[in-house]
């Protein structure tokens, strides 16, 4: 998704492309998901729904199409992938899921892993660290955000939808909201070409079946299971990004992610057996 949305945001413009990206999800899904009864949807969810799902999509693709390099935006996704444990201590927080002492090292060891990212081929240097993001701070500060945005996302979806799916909804006021921006304020022109559509077609696809999948997910299943599982991702995502980006990342950039994924949902578990 992270190449893609870059991608598309390198021909359409980071509001543009990403309008386009979600009108065009917002259209497939009320003819996949279908479109939701309005008022039977609670109102509490709806309400907070809306704003921290729109809110969330806003940040991600702004946070991607605003990199100043495609290595850059790589990066960026990688800061808002903290959201899987940001989900975890949400739902322990304020949804009641059990857990133990272990969470603590856990959520300290992701955050050091983003850290650890963003120091580049230096590891965790603070001056390393402190020079990416100021080359592009309101990317890294949307990507951070956004995070916290999702996981607040997500314990609302679990604690006051009561079964019900507003991912149609949510999708098409974030292209709706993205087009009144794109049509009040300057934007570059936006450049169709072949290679550009493909990938809007793409994005479009993956972003509304992903997230319709999502949404039924935390509406029926156990929201921490799928927020652990979800911390596999960052890697896989990063290596198509880097493909599709014609980016490439050195080994040590996925040396270091992978060791965190490796320990991370070890440690959420309660499972110790890596520190022997």
């Amino acid at each position: 998704m992270v190449g893609l949305i870059r991608g598309v945001s390198e021909g359409l413009g980071p509001v543009g492309g990403a309008a386009a990206i979600y009108s065009l999800s917002g259209l497939l899904l009320i003819f996949t998901v279908g479109f939701p009864r309005i008022r039977q949807i609670p109102k509490g969810y709806l309400l907070a729904g809306s704003l921290l799902f729109v809110s969330y999509e806003i940040c991600l693709a702004l946070s991607l199409g605003y990199a100043a390099t495609r290595h850059q935006a790589i990066e960026v996704g990688m800061v808002n992938y903290l959201w899987p444990s940001l989900t975890i201590l949400f739902a322990i927080l304020f949804n009641g899921q059990k857990t133990n002492w272990l969470i603590v090292p856990g959520l300290l060891l992701a955050l050091v892993g983003v850290c650890w990212v963003l120091g580049g081929d230096n590891g965790l240097h603070y001056d390393e660290i402190i020079n990416n993001i100021t080359t592009s701070p309101l990317s890294y500060f949307l990507a951070f955000i956004g995070a916290f945005i999702w996981a607040a996302y997500c314990t609302v979806t679990n604690k006051y939808a009561r079964g019900f799916n507003g991912i149609t909804v949510f999708v098409l006021l974030t292209g709706a909201c993205l087009w009144i921006y794109y049509f009040l304020t300057p934007q570059p022109e936006m450049v169709f070409s072949t290679p550009v559509m493909i990938k809007l077609i793409s994005a479009a696809f993956t972003l509304g079946f992903a997230y319709a999948a999502w949404n039924v997910g935390i509406l029926h299943g156990n929201v921490t299971i799928m927020a652990v599982g979800s911390y596999f991702t960052p890697v896989l995502s990063s290596a198509l990004a880097a493909v599709l980006l014609s980016a490439p990342l050195s080994f040590s950039f996925l040396a270091r992610r992978a060791n965190g994924l490796r320990r991370f949902p070890a440690l959420l578990a309660g499972d110790t057996s890596w520190l022997k």
